[in-house]
């Protein structure tokens, strides 16, 4: 879906750009509107994307970013990460800035196909990560992707985070252990000792 915030003649023509491009490249369908109740129609479809995905089974939700440059490679990379594991992984983006939503889908009955399904979401990381990207376009590090953080931060970075997390949280109630490792303990009788 694609929108111009242009007004009038510029906005379609805009418009009519894209519609170009996308046909160029082979889109089975290009459907172009000005009237705003459908245009609105359109993107609340586009928000169905994820629970219509949902219904095939569970869900890792991923969000990675990459330069525009390598978007494609980035969707030809995850349609690869798919076949080799044997996972279905739909591609949700935001492909105006290189934010992508992959949603790994796999049966959480079935040990293997979870375990693949999880070495799936990892190469996808490596893969952003390997084009110059992020791991995070919008959903955070959580638990998911803690393992990538100290490769993409770098590990100054990763040390400067976990400094500022435990200043502002020296109790650590605030989610602990989702992005950082617990921190120890600190001795409240003697604050400048810490046990763990």
């Amino acid at each position: 879906i694609v929108q111009s915030d242009e007004p009038d003649e510029t906005g379609a023509r805009e418009i009519a750009d894209v519609a170009a491009i996308c046909t160029a490249n082979h889109a089975g369908t290009v459907y172009t509107t000005e009237d705003p109740l459908e245009g609105e129609a359109f993107v609340a479809a586009r928000r169905m994307a994820i629970p219509a995905v949902e219904q095939m089974g569970t869900l890792l939700l991923g969000d990675v970013g990459v330069p525009l440059p390598q978007l494609g490679e980035l969707v030809r990379g995850i349609a690869g990460i798919s076949e080799a594991r044997n996972v279905p992984i739909a591609v949700i983006a935001h492909a105006a800035d290189g934010n992508t939503h992959p949603l790994i889908v796999y049966d959480a009955a079935d040990t293997e196909q979870k375990a693949r399904a999880y070495v799936a979401i990892g190469e996808v990381l490596d893969l952003a990560l390997a084009l110059g990207g992020t791991i995070t376009g919008e959903h955070g590090v959580g638990r998911l992707k803690k393992p990538w953080l100290p490769q993409y931060l770098g590990e100054d970075a990763a040390k400067l985070n976990q400094k500022i997390k435990t200043a502002l949280d020296p109790d650590n109630i605030l989610n602990p252990g989702a992005v950082f490792e617990s921190p120890p303990t600190p001795d409240r009788s003697a604050p400048w000792k810490t046990t763990g």
